[in-house]
């Protein structure tokens, strides 16, 4: 005699794993922010090259300005002797009385020997601020990209021009002057300039 024993049937109850694929509007959406991803980090890296060019012009300037201004400084303070005229190279013309002592050079004796000086001017036809001294020195650039002519002037404590050369009168520096607004750009008509301003007024540390 059989005994049929009934049992339920036992299921081995498991995780089951499966690899589940992207659907194509997943994809998509993948894609379109990805690309928005990419498209931010391009113009961020555009924008700060931009900014560069645009600082790399202003502090560029900025130094251009400083260095002509530090040089002239320290030779007018110590100088003996200031003369504003109008020159070049190699001539000379300092500016008559009773008339504005306003020009585009300026002559600085260190002593009181007239045959030893240092010259100031502006090159008009270079757009540069020159440095030359006697005895037939080389010719050095102080600044570049100066646009205007009369860069020197002597005023009094009031800032008006003086007429005479009065002992006591400071100098005024006036540089204007510009650059490229992105050096790498094309010279031509579509170029971008930046202007810059810079002036000052320096006297001599002993008036006598």
């Amino acid at each position: 005699m059989r005994i049929a024993e009934h049992f339920p049937a036992r299921r081995c109850v498991g995780f089951t794993f499966r690899r589940r694929a992207f659907t194509l509007p997943e994809i998509m959406i993948v894609m379109a922010l990805f690309s928005l991803v990419i498209a931010g980090l391009i113009s961020a890296q555009l924008i700060g090259m931009k900014m560069l060019r645009i600082s790399e012009t202003k502090l560029s300037a900025t130094e251009t300005g400083r260095r002509a201004l530090n040089a002239l400084r320290t030779e007018i303070r110590a100088s003996k002797l200031l003369v504003v005229g109008n020159g070049d190279e190699s001539t000379f013309t300092p500016i008559a009385d009773s008339t504005p002592h306003i020009g585009n050079a300026i002559q600085i004796y260190a002593t009181t020997n007239k045959a030893n000086f240092v010259r100031y001017y502006m090159d008009v036809d270079e757009n540069q601020l020159k440095r030359v001294a006697s005895g037939g020195g080389d010719v050095e650039v102080v600044a570049n990209y100066v646009t205007n002519q009369l860069v020197f002037a002597a005023e009094d404590f009031r800032g008006n021009v003086e007429l005479n050369n009065q002992n006591n009168r400071v100098i005024r520096v006036k540089l204007e002057f510009h650059q490229w607004e992105f050096p790498a750009a094309t010279v031509g008509a579509n170029a971008l300039y930046d202007y810059y301003h810079l002036q000052t007024r320096i006297a001599r540390r002993t008036i006598e």
